[in-house]
């Protein structure tokens, strides 16, 4: 598995190779990836390299990738000999490895401002399909979320008249907030509190629920107590298996302008519904971000990173199989405006066809 990050990066040739490093050096385990509008930024966390790769072979403009599943890459494009009055887009599906690639159905680009893109592939699950069937096998999930609808591309071979986009509404009481897809669910936080006082409630909703009318519940039990009220700004990460990251500062009271002392990071077993802490952040790393105006949380697994304004490299949790943690910087960041890099998890594979 790959870390995937970007930021504001400018393409810059080359072709087969990364910086002289061939591109079969680079897939499997062990690597940590960025990608930015044309050019791609790549880490090696065994050699500490940080290594570039380019996107120039994608004919479309203003292409900005946003998720990855299944070996490949998604990205929101403007699309191509269309009259620019439209303002439409598409999302584009690429292996960046072999360069293959494939526009996806054109939507709107209310879309692209306002909704969240959620990928993964369904290879042997079909019952969580919005349509069941069987030869729903190895297919592309897309979902493009936001409080109103949602949208369900359907991969050819799926819904009438083969590749669609499915629309359904949503009804969720505010903007989802960091939506994950966890095992044929999409569980998303959502603000049910007051303009004067957040308040934070998990919301959960199967895929194949997607057509009823009240598709969505509320995730919760008594015994979680405050664990929604301890966290400023809580984000949601995709953990291993049946578990779920919950990220956020950790207020030193419940005051409503309370200051944080650090940042924590929380699981959550969806099989036994409890919650345990599965980092905290090293005081002395947290006064970098004390300083920040914003910071960005992406990864998931075993494996979170932070990125700040102003602070010049990336913060990086891992957690081995045996639970133990550990905090370090990833220093020699390349150059972005305002040092603020967004990312997601890449499983590099040559095999992955759009």
């Amino acid at each position: 598995m790959v870390g995937m990050y970007w930021g504001k990066q400018e393409s810059s040739g080359g072709e087969g190779v990364i910086n002289g490093v061939g591109v079969l050096d680079l897939v499997g385990p062990g690597f940590d990836w960025a990608i930015g509008k044309g050019l791609g930024i790549g880490f090696i966390l065994e050699g500490g390299v940080w290594v570039h790769f380019p996107l120039d072979f994608l004919p479309f403009s203003s292409h900005h990738p946003i998720a990855s599943s299944g070996g490949l890459l998604y990205l929101w494009a403007d699309t191509p000999n269309v009259n620019k009055s439209n303002n439409n887009k598409c999302i584009v599906v690429c292996n960046p490895l072999t360069k293959e690639y494939k526009p996806l159905p054109i939507l709107g680009s209310a879309w692209s401002r306002h909704g969240s893109v959620l990928v993964d592939h369904d290879s042997n699950n079909c019952g969580n399909s919005v349509y069941k069937r069987d030869n729903f096998r190895n297919k592309k999930r897309v979902i493009v979320l936001n409080e109103l609808a949602a949208l369900y591309y359907c991969d050819e071979g799926e819904g009438e008249g083969g590749e669609c986009w499915l629309k359904f509404s949503s009804n969720l009481p505010s903007k989802p907030r960091s939506p994950i897809l966890v095992n044929g669910s999409i569980i998303a936080l959502c603000d049910v509190g007051s303009p004067w006082r957040s308040q934070w409630k998990l919301f959960i909703c199967g895929l194949k629920d997607l057509k009823m009318s009240q598709q969505w519940s509320t995730l919760e039990k008594h015994e979680w107590g405050d664990v929604f009220d301890i966290l400023k700004r809580p984000r949601l990460l995709k953990g291993y298996g049946n578990v779920v990251l919950m990220i956020g500062g950790l207020k030193s009271s419940f005051s409503l302008n309370a200051s944080c002392s650090t940042i924590l990071i929380l699981k959550l077993d969806l099989e036994s519904f409890e919650w345990g802490e599965a980092g905290r952040m090293p005081v002395e790393m947290f006064r970098c971000f004390q300083e920040s105006s914003k910071f960005k949380v992406f990864g998931g697994g075993d494996r979170v990173c932070f990125s700040g304004k102003r602070v010049g490299r990336l913060a990086l949790w891992e957690c081995d199989e045996n639970g133990k943690e550990a905090w370090r910087w990833v220093d020699n960041v390349p150059g972005n405006g305002d040092g603020l890099y967004r990312g997601f998890l890449f499983d590099a594979r040559l095999d992955a066809t759009p």
